[in-house]
Order: C-alpha cells, then sequence, then structure tokens
C-alpha cells in the first residue's frame, strides 16, 4: 500500500505520524520523505551516512553559429526561460521545466540539452525501514521534479509498503508528493488554524480523488471544531495523538515517540488496524509513483 501523510500547514506533526507508522509497521517498509525543502526523518531514524544520488534536470544550450534568432524557441516555453533580445536567445536555467520543447521546435538545431544539478536523493537502511530523502540544493525553486526522483528511487522494490511523508500545504509539491498514492492521512490539530488549513487540504485530496482520513494530534488544546467539521463532512478520523509534553520532549532530543514512549506503541498499533480495516492491504505498484 501506498500511503501518504500529508497536511495544510506545516507543524501539525505530519512526521512524527509517518516515522512512527513506519516504525511500527511490523514489515519491510519505504518511507519516502518528499518534504525536499527541509527533510528531518532522518533526524529520528539515524543510521549510517546516506548514499547519495545527484539529480538534475536537462536545460537548452544554445550554438550561437546555427541560431539566427527567430525566437521560435522563446514563443514555445510557456514559462519564459528563453528570451530573444535583439536577436540573441538568452537561457534562464532557474525557470527551465527541463521539458525539452524548445529543442524540438529549434528550425536550425540550434539547442541542445545540458544539464541543470537541482539536489540529491539520499538513501539509508534502518532496520526494517528503508529511507529515501531528497535535499534541494540552496537556491532552487522548483521541488516537483526532485520529490519524483525520490519517487522513483523507491521502484522495483520488493513488495515493502510505502509511506510518503509530503511536504506541507497544498502546492505544487504537495500534489507531486501524493500522486499515485492509494490512500493518504491528513494530520492537523484541533485549533482555529488547523481547521482552517485542514479544509484546504480536504478540498485538496478529494480533487485528486485519493481516499482520505484524519489524525489529529495535540489532543486537548483548542476545542472540538475539527470535530464536527469532520463529522458533517463524513471524513473518518483514524487516530488522536494526546497533547503531551513528554512527546515534544522526545521530538526536540530526536527520538521517535514509540522508542521515548513503548506506551504509545499501542496507539499506533491500533492506528495501523484502523488504516487496514478501511483499506485493505494491497500489493504494492511502484509504477503508480
Amino acid at each position: 500500500m501506498i500511503l501518504a501523510i500529508a497536511s495544510g500547514k506545516g507543524g501539525t506533526g505530519k512526521t512524527t505520524v509517518a516515522v512512527n507508522l513506519a516504525l511500527t509497521a511490523g514489515s519491510p517498509v519505504r518511507l519516502l520523505d518528499c518534504d525536499v525543502e527541509a527533510p528531518n526523518a532522518h533526524l529520528f531514524l539515524g543510521g549510517p551516512a546516506p548514499e547519495g544520488e545527484i539529480v538534475s534536470l536537462p536545460v537548452p544550450v544554445v550554438d550561437p553559429e546555427r541560431c539566427d534568432g527567430c525566437r521560435e524557441c522563446s514563443r514555445f516555453c510557456a514559462y519564459h526561460a528563453i528570451a530573444v533580445p535583439g536577436g540573441k536567445p538568452l537561457i534562464f536555467p532557474e525557470l527551465c521545466h527541463g521539458c525539452g520543447g524548445c529543442i524540438l521546435v529549434c528550425p536550425r538545431g540550434a539547442l541542445t540539452e545540458g544539464r541543470r544539478r537541482i539536489g540529491v536523493v539520499e538513501t539509508r537502511l534502518v532496520g526494517a525501514v528503508r529511507l529515501i530523502q531528497g535535499r534541494l540544493d540552496i537556491g532552487v525553486a522548483m521541488a516537483p521534479p526532485l520529490i519524483r526522483a525520490v519517487k522513483r528511487a523507491a521502484e522495483g522494490a520488493d513488495g515493502a509498503g510505502v509511506i510518503i511523508d509530503a511536504p506541507p500545504g497544498t502546492s505544487c509539491p504537495v500534489v507531486a508528493a501524493l500522486h499515485g498514492a492509494d490512500a493518504a492521512l491528513l494530520v492537523t490539530e484541533p485549533t482555529p488554524f488547523g481547521l482552517h488549513d485542514l479544509k484546504l487540504a480536504v478540498e485538496m485530496v478529494r480533487r485528486l480523488e485519493i481516499p482520505f482520513g484524519v489524525v489529529i494530534n495535540r489532543m486537548g488544546v483548542g476545542d472540538g471544531r475539527v470535530h464536527a467539521f469532520c463529522a458533517l463532512e463524513g471524513i473518518p478520523v483514524l487516530a488522536e495523538i494526546p497533547d503531551d509534553r513528554r512527546i515534544a520532549e522526545a521530538y526536540s532530543r530526536g527520538e521517535p515517540l514509540v522508542e521515548a514512549l513503548p506506551r504509545y506503541r499501542r496507539l499506533f498499533s491500533e492506528f495501523h488496524r484502523a488504516i487496514e480495516a478501511r483499506w485493505p492491504v494491497q500489493e504494492v505498484d511502484h509504477a503508480h509513483l
């Protein structure tokens, strides 16, 4: 099963849920940290130094001897990554999405494919958990290509389940992370901000047609409006994690919740059963990632 953990805002406990679900899965699991702008699952898992693979995007390179300044490439590019002022093309690599269309439409073959590094994909094995995470290079604006590279690294797996720790919010990186998931868990907190951003996340997964449920973290703060919203919308609340200071202390030390506080293993075991009851375990088709 490919299970995505998402949230409408940052700081709700998304990584806490993803890491502890992976550690209590009871079978081999691949944990994909797709929050490539700020990956942090490794802080709780430890393990040996990761293997790293550089990820790059194709970008056009201009041969000035062939180029006649016809502007076909500039007219084609929807992202304005090519401008041709005064008949001389200028490439803006930061805007290029790497589609290669400009190379195809150039009538004189003046464009060839170069490469631009955007980040790395790192892999480490910790017990039964294989952590695959992306780390976007500083200054790189586009996260989705690196997220897709993280997901490709899980292809051809050994049938292990997949847990995706998505970026926060509802923007393009989140959609890229959720694409191909069998189900999604939306992590929220029982506060006005939590409810506001949960509504955005609910709208997103409904548009993506991904079955989903809700996890409420820090139960005991705020009010009951999140529960009321879920009841009104027919959204299942699959788990509730209490507002326990010891959880925050363990988090600050980089210790997984279920290892620092073994009493919470039962909560996550019941959580697994609730997930399996709602979405029966199926063989993972990594081609869907």
